[in-house]
């Protein structure tokens, strides 16, 4: 059985999880530990507990239990005392304060939601990632690095403080692996800080994995104006000191041009400037969902589809 191992944070991780779990495949979630925002962000504040948000998406996205069961893991209180919080946040930050350790709290939720694969932490210090821009703006948080709209203006660090040792178990299935999937995700946010975490950058080096760079569909705008793959390619090999990636899955289809002209104020499509046999160009567009009445948040209208993603990196995984 193939071992692949995923790293990432967010609804990216979640994403290429929800896929690949329905292969007879060994799965494993590496996930950044730098999320402060919403639920989490307090949770850390109130309770001094690791961030819980994106390794509660991808234990749901692994979970093989009743559909009830994964809604009421990402169930989200709309008002009173809990109002914002989600209840599996909840419950893993409520598992960590009972067993002293939140890799244990994981590994219970995991049990409950009966998950395909583990979902591992990069790192079990607690760090809050930091950027200062050329501006000499300091960012303090993943959600100020989130949503600022002066990164592509140029920036002199990206940090985790304090500076973190991984995981031993993260560094174990990096170099275990056969195919590791980097990405989709936000890219100073959600892939680059565990790029930031002491170990992993030379684990990824070392491994004899191959390694699969997944391009995000969409740029942000404010943060990766105007990219196209060779940037996101340079951006990540900074952090990884050369440029590690055997294959580079890129979105070939373009969604309704009414759709990109009413997201254009959120960021734009990223185009293919790279021509070599890496890429791996093809349709990996989501359904297209309709926006409810009143939301705003277009950039959730295009996104990967986890099945079609799947099965690209499986055609990889079949050639190994």
């Amino acid at each position: 059985m193939k071992k692949i191992v995923v790293i990432g944070g967010g609804t990216g991780n979640f994403t290429v999880l929800r896929g690949l779990k329905n292969y007879d495949v060994d799965l494993s979630a590496i996930v950044s530990m730098a999320d402060d925002g919403g639920s989490t962000g307090i949770l850390r504040d109130e309770l001094g507990v690791l961030p819980p948000g994106d390794v509660r998406q991808c234990l749901t996205a692994l979970s093989n239990s009743s559909r009830l069961m994964r809604s009421l893991m990402n169930y989200r209180f709309e008002n009173g005392g809990l109002g914002g919080h989600s209840f599996g946040n909840l419950l893993l930050s409520t598992l960590e304060k009972v067993t002293g350790s939140f890799e244990k709290a994981v590994e219970e939720v995991g049990k409950i939601l009966y998950i395909k694969g583990k979902v591992i932490p990069v790192t079990t210090h607690h760090v809050h990632l930091k950027m200062i821009l050329k501006d000499r703006t300091v960012l303090e948080g993943e959600k100020e690095v989130y949503l600022s709209q002066k990164i592509d203006q140029g920036y002199k660090s990206i940090f985790l403080e304090p500076y973190p040792k991984a995981n031993p178990r993260a560094l174990d299935e990096i170099h275990n692996a056969d195919l590791i999937v980097l990405g989709p995700g936000g890219l100073h946010t959600s892939l680059i800080p565990n790029l930031l975490v002491e170990g992993v950058r030379d684990a990824l080096v070392e491994t004899q994995a191959k390694k699969v760079f997944v391009v995000n569909l969409m740029n942000r705008k404010g943060q990766t104006t105007g990219y196209k793959v060779g940037d996101y390619i340079k951006e990540i090999s900074k952090f990884l000191g050369k440029d590690i990636f055997d294959y580079i899955l890129v979105n070939d289809e373009n969604p309704p041009e009414q759709l990109i002209e009413n997201y254009a104020e959120e960021g734009d499509l990223v185009e293919n400037d790279v021509h070599d046999e890496r890429i791996r160009a093809t349709a990996l567009l989501g359904a297209l969902q309709e926006m409810s009445k009143g939301d705003r948040i277009k950039r959730s209208l295009i996104r990967h589809d986890s099945k079609k993603l799947a099965e690209e990196l499986m055609k990889i995984v079949h050639h190994l």
